[in-house]
């Protein structure tokens, strides 16, 4: 236990935390990369265990199958991840005197544990079928699994960005702060969190492609689809949640690029939201119109969960001034006169 006794705490900047939270958020991208992966080539079942992988932690034929490939590669890699978080936990548990700053890296270590749980029951009950909404139990769970992931993401960016040498050093505080576009940003990212949450939904409810046109709904250039079923309707959400996400992001970035208090390079972050965007419907249009190619699939999935970092983060950066407030704010004046009282 002498271990974990926290060292010298301190709020300064530290190198060696701040790369190491920063190679943790930049490997989870990997991990989403081979899980997209996985579930656009339908191998998310190839090993019918967990934690191991055919009993083993190096099953046969698994660097040859790629099926085999992708699963156990998304399983190894989720291992590392879940290690290097906990590193990640333990170190700022140590080193770092924010309160609210531990709290947030083991809140981080929760989700990703809660994460591997959950998609371990993926695989361990899908054999159990729900006739209600006609699917297994391990689909509900690879659901929850999908939207975990982005509440992790969300999670490890804001842990980088709070351990940055910008988010620390007081110099670049600004008293007025980036209140303009506050809550457009928190909005934003509400919204980003709902989409793919519906879009987790949708591909484990094999509904990718219950609409094969794009960008009308019908072969005859209609508006709405002429069939409505679940699968059509959870499609049909998606598109119209990537409308309202379009005109969400345009209003933020004009809110933050008119806004005088807000950096050139967060402004720059901020258009880098629309390239996102751009990119992001592009490729949902080609998953369509290819009968989801896996490889326009998991492109989609990995370019939604970069909209959602860029995104998030932005958001997190816009409470900066709030924290710099409370950080050089005066104690309360019960405090003060106490203090003052005991000392005459």
């Amino acid at each position: 236990m002498s271990l974990l006794r926290p060292l010298h705490r301190t709020r300064a900047y530290q190198p060696m935390l701040a790369w190491s939270a920063i190679a943790g958020t930049a490997w989870v991208f990997v991990l989403i990369t081979l899980g997209a992966f996985t579930t656009s080539i339908g191998a998310g079942m190839v090993f019918p265990d967990w934690p191991l992988s055919n009993g083993s932690l190096n099953p046969d034929g698994w660097l040859h199958d790629l099926a085999m490939f992708s699963e156990h590669s998304h399983r190894l890699s989720a291992g590392l991840i879940t290690a290097v978080t906990l590193a990640i936990a333990i170190a700022v548990w140590l080193k770092d005197s924010r309160s609210w700053m531990r709290k947030l890296a083991w809140i981080a270590l929760g989700l990703v544990v809660a994460q591997a749980v959950v998609g371990g029951l993926r695989v361990l009950m899908d054999h159990l079928h729900v006739e209600t909404v006609d699917t297994s139990v391990g689909r509900l769970f690879a659901m929850a699994h999908a939207t975990l992931a982005q509440l992790y993401i969300c999670s490890l960016i804001a842990t980088s960005i709070s351990l940055s040498r910008p988010w620390m050093e007081p110099s670049s505080y600004r008293p007025r702060g980036i209140t303009t576009w506050r809550r457009t940003a928190v909005f934003c990212s509400c919204l980003l969190v709902i989409q793919l949450a519906v879009a987790a939904v949708m591909r484990h409810s094999f509904a990718g492609t219950a609409i094969t046109t794009f960008p009308w709904s019908t072969a005859d250039g209609d508006l709405l689809p002429t069939v409505w079923n679940f699968r059509v309707a959870i499609h049909f959400t998606h598109r119209v949640l990537a409308l309202c996400i379009t005109v969400a992001f345009i209003v933020l970035v004009a809110r933050i690029s008119r806004d005088p208090t807000t950096s050139l390079r967060v402004k720059a972050l901020a258009w880098g939201l629309l390239v996102l965007l751009a990119i992001q419907i592009t490729l949902g249009a080609a998953a369509v119109l290819t009968y989801r190619n896996p490889y326009f699939t998991t492109s989609h999935v990995v370019v939604g969960a970069q909209t959602l970092a860029l995104c998030f983060g932005l958001t997190w950066w816009s409470f900066r001034s709030a924290v710099q407030t409370l950080r050089q704010s005066p104690l309360p004046s019960r405090v003060t006169s106490q203090q003052t009282t005991s000392v005459a």
